[in-house]
Formats: structure tokens, sequence, C-alpha cells
């Protein structure tokens, strides 16, 4: 198996989108995928693992935990950094607004945690404060011990820590509430510089990352950003009528020397987001001379076979631009009827969108 020794950036996936998860033998399978397009890491950070938000507190069950390291071995036999995303829901409310003994009844059971989580071995470990309330004063001190107390107990070789507010986007303030005043700096002057921070760039779903803007960042945070690229990920309301199935801005090939760390979050369908996915390491490899066209059509053609590839490309602007709820019932119809004539899983995942299999649910988002 070829191995990822020669990625010029520290690459890999972050499983964290919502919706319909990826299967047991998805996630397996991705180790020999990432090992053979150079990258470095996988981490688990499924939304739908509510051991890993809501009931942060509460170790998995024996099935769970089973499954969870027979993929750390897997990962390890492909020589790919494994790691956990653990979100621990709102841990920092309690901490503002309890007692002391509450407060270190808390911590107690943040430790247990992590403890926990150990027994996997994980390379990485994320502490995530995405997607949770963020208006309340003092809140990135808290966080900041919150995540050095995980560090502390983490046998974990890197930490990656996610603010609540983890880009200038506005609709993050809409969202989650005012952010309290210097929340950025003071990462910048109390968090462990080791800690790496993710960013998803000047839009929760940004499609490129200027060089000014990453500058702006580190200077902000005290750091370089590690990027949590939020494409080709289609879980929300709008982007699950997408397939976002095109390679990786040509802006990608000059982010090596401005980025700590680049984590993708994949689509909802496993092997169409192959195809996007195996773009972005070329893009670093390749630099100047990287073609987001030439990268798509060379991949989908390397993935799928030739006819399938060939298809793909006919039809990318229904699938990518115009988008499941704008496809007339004949269109659907017929994009049916085509893509069931392959023998393919890629095809099977298209196949399964068009049926609305993957629709998106507003209940994922409070589970």
């Amino acid at each position: 198996m070829q191995t990822n020794k020669n990625s010029t950036v520290h690459c890999g996936i972050i499983e964290g989108f919502f919706g319909r998860s990826w299967s047991w033998e998805d996630r397996k399978n991705y180790a020999e995928f990432l090992a053979l397009n150079q990258y470095n890491f996988y981490i688990y950070a499924p939304k739908s693992d509510k051991y890993l938000r809501k009931y942060w507190q509460q170790d998995w069950p024996d099935e769970i935990k089973k499954q969870l390291l027979g993929l750390r071995q897997v990962y390890r036999t492909a020589n790919v950094q494994f790691g956990i995303g653990l979100s621990p829901y709102e841990l920092y409310l309690d901490y503002s607004q309890s007692s002391l003994k509450q407060s270190r009844d808390r911590r107690a059971l943040l430790n247990q945690r992590i403890e926990q989580i150990n027994r996997l071995e994980p390379d990485i470990l994320c502490i995530l404060f995405d997607d949770m309330r963020g208006d309340i004063p003092g809140l990135a001190q808290i966080q900041t011990d919150i995540a050095h107390q995980a560090a502390t107990i983490s046998n974990a070789k890197k930490i990656i820590f996610c603010p609540t507010y983890y880009s200038f986007d506005p609709v993050l303030e809409k969202v989650f509430g005012t952010m309290p005043e210097n929340y950025w700096q003071t990462f910048a002057q109390q968090l462990d510089k080791n800690i790496d921070i993710f960013w998803t760039g000047e839009k929760v779903c940004s499609t490129n990352y200027p060089a000014e803007h990453l500058a702006q960042v580190a200077e902000l945070i005290g750091r370089k950003p590690f990027l949590w690229d939020n494409y080709p990920v289609n879980d929300g309301a709008v982007k699950s009528n997408l397939l976002q199935l095109r390679a990786f801005d040509r802006s990608h090939s000059q982010l090596a020397d401005k980025v700590a760390g680049h984590a993708v979050n994949p689509m909802n369908q496993p092997w169409l987001s192959q195809i996007p996915l195996a773009s972005l390491p070329l893009a670093y490899r390749e630099k100047e001379n990287y073609s987001a066209d030439v990268a798509f059509t060379t991949i989908s053609k390397n993935l799928c076979g030739n006819k399938l590839a060939e298809q793909l490309s006919q039809d990318i602007n229904l699938l990518q631009e115009r988008g499941l709820k704008n496809l007339s019932a004949q269109e659907r119809l017929a994009l049916k009827t085509i893509y069931q004539g392959f023998d393919s899983p890629y095809a099977q995942e298209i196949v399964a969108w068009l049926n609305d299999e993957y629709q998106f649910d507003p209940a994922c988002l409070t589970e």
C-alpha cells in the first residue's frame, strides 16, 4: 500500500456532519483510501454519536466500543492517524453557573470521559465547542481551562480545539448568541500554543481561503489556523440537495505555509465523497500546476471507470448546481434510470439521493 509520507500539509478528514451516518464498514474502507491518497488522519466525530455530544459523560456501550477499537486498529495498520472528536455539550454552562462543588464534579466527569477515550489510544483528540450556545461571560477562559484539562489527561499526541465562534460568518452570532468580547484574543493569550484551533474561513462553508484572511486569523488567535473545511459536506437543509463532486478550488494549492493543518468534512455519501477528497492532497502537491477541472476528470475516471465518469461530467451541473429540489419529476426519473444502469457504489449513492434517502431532517440538530 502506498503511504502518506510525501504529503506537504497535515491533511485528513473529520467525520463531523449531521444526518445519515457512515457505516462502520465505510469508516474502515476509508483507511486504505486515505493512505493511498496521502492523507494523514481520520477523526471520528459524527454528530449522530450522542456519547460524544449530549451524553458525553457516558461511555460507549460495549458494541460501539468494540467497533471503535477495531476501527482504530484498521487505521493503525494503514499508517493513518486516528482521532476522536469530543463535544462536551455546553459543559461551560455548568462551569459558569454552578457551585464550586458542582464544578469539581463536572471536572471529574470530564477526566473520566477522557480516560475512557484513552483506551482507544487516539493519535488526535479534538475538543469541540461548535454548534453550542456562546453568549456566556468569560466563555473563552472557561473553554481554555477545559481544553487544558483535557490535554493534561489525554494520551493523544495532538490536541485540536474548536471554538464556538470558528469563523467571521455573522450566522454564528445569529444562531448561538452574541460572541463575548475579546473571545479570540483570549485564546491567543491563554491557550497552550501546542493546541491547534479549528477555523472554517470567512464563512462557515468557505470555498476559498485568501492569504490576507488567514494571516489576520493567525494574528487574532495566536497561531496558524487548522482548517475545518466544510466542502464537500452536504448535511444541511440547503446543501443536502446537492452532491458536491467537483475538485477542490485551485486556491487550495497555495495554502501550505499558511495553515497548521487541513481537515475536510465529507458528504453523507462516503463513496461519492472520495471524488472531491482525492483532489486536495493533489492540489497541495502540484501547487501552481494544479487544475481543478483536470483533477475532477482524472479522479472520477480512476475511481468510477470511464463510462460513469463521463456520465458524472455530463450531469455535474444538475447534481451540484441545480440540486435535487430543482429537478423536475421527469429529470429525476431520467437520472435514476441512467444511474441504476451502473453496477457501482458511486452510482448507487446517486440513486439513493434521488430517492430522498439523504433528505435533511431538522430533528438531527437537537439529538
